[in-house]
């Protein structure tokens, strides 16, 4: 379990901006140490814990990069096509019999070791055969066609860094190496709570002034996508004493707790008070829209996130405070989300020094450019800006006007979770 300070995640002024935030935890939280081994085969989204350096070149050999025919570089003539004899054959995965001849081709198959003395490759596209002979073009550079052992990767060379979080191709890579095992950080262990009278679990029986609970299930979607180990605490009632009970309950077995809604300063908001009976807490009023002020703060040594109850909110300050705090807890490197550049196809206007999110989706305008068409309704609680949309426009501090025809910045769903 991460143990914090009680003020880990103190902050002293009256409005944080989103590089604030994250710049902040991704300081003071501290990763989880512990280090298991697992088969490359479940090692797809894991943090790596430990640099993985090439054990071997690759390639491990110099090969052929095409079926065609091997031959000495220093033969080719520039100016006229050869007639070269063709001795001997090369397939993948078998040696190459002997030298190349000067004056001769060896035949040879995408893959297969060069021959001893070949250094270029004819593409058997390129060439023509003539009784035993293979007719040549001239103008083949030589050492055309040809992939050198290690022109990938160098033995020794540093290519998996620690903290990375493993993809497909990163385990393609630990395969290429010979490995069947990597060393990776254990899954952190994140508890999520629903808050409020007026939600109930999807399957229960609804009031006729109550809400199926959908944030609960969406965040954890969400961890689970992150690599976490999620539990399920189901909904907390607006009682003070019952909220800190459930909360001291979990806290010093699991390394993040969090909730959704509940965290406003109202007189039906009891997490703030529930959390202050039990730990220490910051409530943070960060300058982002949608959002609202989120609680962060410790039970227990448990850092505790609280996020808003409106779900394009619960969904966007996820992106920015539980995204970072979940990495840098699992050990990883911090991936800064860098938005693409397309044209606007709307027009908006927005308060300076905020930063500010607009639900899009992306279509193709003139000329081939991609345009961000703005979602028509605005809303924090509206679950089908989220569902109906591609992504986000990322309006940051300084902008107050967007105009059609503008260049602005999208992230798309796939690149937030």
């Amino acid at each position: 379990m991460a143990q914090l300070s009680d003020d880990c995640f103190a902050f002293g002024g009256p409005m944080m901006s989103v590089d604030e935030a994250v710049s902040v935890i991704a300081a003071r939280v501290t990763a989880v140490q512990d280090i298991e081994t697992v088969s490359l085969t479940a090692a797809d989204g894991r943090i790596l814990a430990k640099e993985i350096s090439a054990p071997l070149p690759l390639p491990p050999f110099t090969n052929s990069a095409v079926d065609g025919y091997a031959v000495r570089g220093g033969d080719l003539a520039q100016l006229e096509e050869q007639a070269f004899p063709v001795a001997g054959r090369v397939q993948a995965g078998a040696a190459a019999q002997g030298p190349v001849e000067p004056g001769h081709a060896v035949r040879i198959f995408t893959g297969a070791p060069m021959p001893q003395g070949a250094d270029t490759v004819f593409m058997q596209e390129d060439v023509r055969l003539d009784q035993g002979r293979v007719v040549l073009p001239a103008g083949l550079k030589p050492g055309a066609n040809v992939r050198m052992a290690g022109e990938d990767i160098p033995a020794g060379h540093s290519a998996l860094a620690a903290g990375q979080r493993l993809r497909p191709q990163d385990v393609a890579l630990a395969a290429a190496f010979g490995l069947t095992h990597v060393e990776v950080r254990r899954r952190i262990r994140v508890a999520v709570f629903s808050t409020g009278n007026e939600l109930v679990s999807p399957g229960a029986s609804r009031g006729a002034a109550q809400l199926f609970d959908s944030n609960r299930f969406m965040l954890m979607a969400m961890l689970v996508r992150l690599g976490c180990e999620v539990s399920d605490l189901g909904i907390l009632r607006d009682d003070r004493v019952s909220l800190a009970s459930a909360l001291k309950s979990v806290a010093g077995t699991l390394d993040l707790i969090l909730t959704t809604g509940g965290v406003s300063t109202g007189e039906e908001d009891h997490v703030k008070a529930a959390v202050e009976s039990v730990g220490t807490l910051v409530l943070w009023r960060m300058a982002i829209k949608p959002g609202r002020p989120v609680a962060m703060g410790i039970i227990g040594g448990t850092p505790f996130i609280g996020l808003p109850g409106n779900p394009v909110a619960s969904f966007v300050t996820f992106v920015h405070v539980v995204r970072p705090t979940v990495l840098a807890l699992a050990g990883a490197t911090q991936q800064h989300l860098i938005p693409m550049p397309v044209r606007a196809a709307f027009a908006y206007k927005k308060k300076i020094a905020r930063r500010e999110y607009v639900r899009v989706n992306l279509r193709k305008g003139e000329n081939g450019v991609l345009e961000a068409v703005k979602f028509p309704r605005e809303g924090a609680g509206l679950l089908s800006s989220l569902v109906d949309t591609d992504g986000l426009v990322e309006l940051g501090e300084q902008i107050t006007l967007v105009e059609p025809g503008q260049t602005v910045g999208f992230l798309g769903y796939a690149s937030l979770i």
